[in-house]
């Protein structure tokens, strides 16, 4: 059976890629709508791959892609929202932080960040990852557990999703040993800094499509700290 769980859901994913890899028109007008409607095509990205990424989490932890109350499409609108706030932290780190080292003292710092790759770019996009992952990443891995619990809590449904939040209880109850000694201390420095490094080398169209990959990876990661 988990064999066969696990056939289905490769070729759910190669049924959802294949076509752009195969075909260059397709490709190139997933490369305009991305350029032209970023935001829009960032929900989308990680509605889609972030909630894959748990879907992955969820067969590490108990052997199915699926249970009862693990709520995916609350997840996928969580994810896509999420998405466009990371959109929005790339666009922000990216445009700030090379003003800082610039003020720090690497002169032009943003025409090198743009510029072709070199060992001070590799250095600039290090440090826009650094403050993106110090500043932003912990506030969002919060609020993504806190709706992860609340959609627990609710069963997973669709109405459940959209009753109020229950902040101070689900913060309050919190594992915070987990959530600050791995997630945070862990796989901030050691896995999301240097990947973001990555991310930031890469072209701007394909920055945020890296970034929701990197959701996969996330997914995983959550489920590893729930065993921490």
């Amino acid at each position: 059976m988990s064999r066969k769980q696990d056939l289905i859901f490769i070729l759910i994913v190669l049924l959802i890629f294949l076509p752009f890899l195969l075909s260059k028109e397709l490709l190139e007008f997933y490369r305009h709508v991305n350029r032209e409607h970023g935001i829009i095509t960032s929900f989308v990205k990680f509605s889609i791959l972030a909630t894959m990424g748990e879907l992955i989490g969820l067969r590490i932890k108990t052997g199915n892609y699926y249970k009862k109350g693990f709520g995916i499409a609350p997840r996928m609108i969580v994810w896509g929202f999420l998405g466009i706030s990371i959109k929005m932290s790339f666009v922000i780190f990216a445009s700030g932080t090379p003003v800082l080292i610039e003020y720090l003292g690497l002169q032009n710092a943003t025409e090198i960040f743009r510029g072709a790759f070199s060992f001070d770019k590799l250095l600039v996009s290090l440090g826009i990852s650094a403050a993106l992952n110090i500043i932003y990443a912990p506030l969002m891995m919060t609020f993504h557990k806190i709706t992860d619990i609340h959609i627990v809590n609710n069963g997973g449904t669709l109405s459940g999703f959209f009753k109020p939040i229950k902040f101070r209880e689900i913060l309050v109850n919190l594992n915070w040993d987990i959530q600050w000694n791995f997630v945070f201390k862990k796989t901030i420095p050691f896995f999301w800094i240097p990947a973001h490094t990555v991310t930031f080398l890469l072209p701007a169209d394909l920055q945020v499509l890296f970034a929701a990959i990197l959701g996969i990876a996330l997914g995983i990661i959550l489920a590893i700290a729930d065993f921490a």
